[in-house]
């Protein structure tokens, strides 16, 4: 994969820099600008060469050109980022020959996601080269992030997006042992086939959250009225098949913090063992699954974590994913959060520059980790 060094003589050159400012914008603000920055030393290894930056972003998921979806309080926000004037471009006819411009959410534009070549066409014909330092999107065969580059005159990864994509392979294929992977959240239907990976390649894998429910049904365990999607029924039963459970590398929890509701008024008790009563659902692993996951933690010198272990949005619930937090926090161990909300789990308890990577890249991170070929990876390859 081609990286910024290989562009040769950018000086001068204007270059169309694909970046994930996907961010919250709060009355008219960005609220949190995590991943902008992210992307600060990309644009600033670009601009020492001396080019010109068309930085082109998606937010949201507009079906038209709702102005909530804007990214002009984006184009503000990094002008502070990278204390230099940034003009706005409000659509591709009217992008301003400028040192750093930043276009409007490419989403308006009703090719980007069916990525037809028209648009990526005209998107090609605004810059003499292409980088794309957003991975989160890699997955997606957009106009912006694959049909594009074929059209450009040279391309290249990100400083970012080449970290993202080098350390999943590197955890992959040359982890320190013992390798341990945490598996947490909700669907073992959108995890499934990369917990299978994790199988084949770490030496312990923990399953918490809502994600250990089907597991805990299959071996027949009560649920009550916990969250367990019907078709994940069968993938977490050949999971366990696989594993060769209990003797296996899938751990379980032991017992749970259940509760009659999610919500912080919820009436709260903590169970022995994971038979969960009708009327409640576990929301959280209790204190004998956090001591012997933790542990685990301590054991290992590569962690990957995927997916909070309980609700950690409400106090009574986030004592699993805090434990897991900061037990990967407090290790000399290399540790990879992939993004998503184990990335915000971090984020929220103060923890999040306290593992050697925090991925951006979320369900692109998980493709590529259980071996699905990334158009905005294989791109890059190509040109």
């Amino acid at each position: 994969m081609r990286t910024i060094d290989s562009l040769g003589d950018i000086d001068g050159a204007r270059v169309f820099v694909r970046v994930d400012f996907n961010v919250p914008i709060v009355d008219g603000k960005v609220g949190d600008d995590a991943r902008m920055r992210r992307a600060i030393p990309t644009l600033e290894a670009l601009r020492d060469k001396g080019a010109k930056l068309l930085l082109v972003s998606h937010l949201g998921r507009p079906k038209d050109r709702e102005p909530e979806f804007s990214l002009a309080p984006v184009a503000e926000h990094i002008a502070k980022l990278l204390h230099t004037d940034v003009e706005f471009a409000p659509d591709l006819d009217s992008v301003p020959d400028a040192d750093v411009v930043m276009l409007e959410n490419i989403r308006y534009e009703p090719g980007e996601t069916k990525n037809e070549p028209e648009l990526a066409q005209r998107l090609a014909s605004l810059a003499d080269y292409y980088v794309n330092d957003a991975f989160g999107t890699s997955h997606r065969e957009h106009a912006s992030t694959a049909g594009i580059i074929p059209l450009v005159k040279h391309s290249a990864a990100g400083l970012l997006f080449q970290s993202e994509v080098d350390t999943i392979r590197l955890i992959l294929n040359h982890a320190d042992r013992p390798f341990l992977a945490i598996m947490g959240g909700a669907k073992v239907t959108d995890k499934i086939a990369v917990m299978g990976k994790f199988l084949d390649v770490a030496d312990v894998v923990l399953v918490g959250g809502a994600m250990a429910t089907p597991f805990l049904k299959v071996l027949g365990h009560s649920i009550g009225d916990g969250l367990c999607e019907e078709a994940g029924l069968e993938p977490a039963r050949e999971a366990l098949e696989k594993d060769g459970y209990p003797s296996g590398k899938l751990r379980l929890p032991i017992d749970l913090v259940i509760a009659d509701k999610f919500g912080g008024d919820a009436q709260v008790q903590i169970i022995q063992g994971v038979d969960v009563p009708d009327g409640w659902m576990q929301l959280d692993i209790g204190s004998k699954t956090r001591t012997e996951y933790v542990a685990e933690i301590r054991k290992a010198q590569t962690i990957f974590w995927n997916g909070p272990i309980g609700a950690f949005e409400h106090k009574s619930f986030a004592a699993g994913s805090l434990a897991i937090a900061q037990a990967m926090a407090q290790t000399e161990a290399v540790t990879v959060v992939g993004g998503g909300d184990s990335g915000a789990a971090m984020a929220e308890f103060g923890l999040a520059h306290s593992v050697t990577h925090l991925s951006t890249g979320g369900g692109a991170a998980l493709k590529l980790i259980e071996g699905t070929t990334l158009p905005g990876v294989e791109a890059l390859k190509k040109n």
